[in-house]
This record gives C-alpha cells, structure tokens and sequence, in this order.
C-alpha cells in the first residue's frame, strides 16, 4: 500500500472518530459508485451528512481544505444525491461537510471540521 494511501485510511479513521465524538453518527465510509467516492456518511440529527476528508502530513504544500474545488464540491452534491437515493434517504435533509487532517510527526493531529461547505 501506498504511502499516500495510508495517510488517507488514517485520515479518514480519525475524521470518523472526531465526527462521532461531536454527535455526528458515522453510518456509510469509503461508499464508491461510477462517479466517484464519498469518505464518510453520517447523521446529524435527522440531517444526512456528506464528509471530505483531506489529510496531509504537513503545511508545507497549504491547508488540507484548500485541495477542495468548486469542481469537488459539485461532484459531491451529485454523489450525496446518488447515496441518498441508493439507501431510502432521499426526504433526509442533506449537508456536505469538510474535515482536513494534518498529520504532524510529533505533534497531536491538528483537526479543522467545516460545515455546510457545499
């Protein structure tokens, strides 16, 4: 497995914790169809929530969230659509969140959770 790879299943472990410890109840994770991928479904509430997790090992290159595009954020709205109609949670009110994880070597991972970003 890939370096990159790891640091992305690492990533999106601690994105799911950190959401679950914030009241959001992780439910779908790694979810692929032929348009893409989402990383985490969860419910907030009644609310279906959409998460992007971006993990990098450092700032060298910017902020983790900064990889977000506009191309992204509208590809997700379609995924969320296709999720939500492929599990009988078409009425759930929809939100698309971002969770970007920097990885220090000894440092505490740094979290930065966005709501509503789409």
């Amino acid at each position: 497995m890939k370096a990159k790879d790891v640091l992305g299943q690492t990533g999106e472990r601690l994105a799911a914790d950190y959401l679950e410890d914030h009241g959001i109840r992780v439910i779908d994770s790694n979810w692929r169809c032929a348009s893409g991928e989402i990383d985490l479904v969860g419910l907030d509430g009644g609310e279906l929530v959409i998460v992007e997790v971006k993990t990098r090992s450092s700032r060298r290159y910017g902020d983790p969230l900064e990889a977000l595009t506009r191309a992204k954020l509208v590809r997700l709205r379609t995924l969320a659509v296709l999720w939500a109609r492929e599990h009988q949670r078409v009425a759930a009110p929809l939100r698309i969140d971002a969770v970007g994880i920097v990885l220090g070597r000894t440092s505490a991972p740094c979290i930065d959770h966005l709501r509503g970003v789409a």
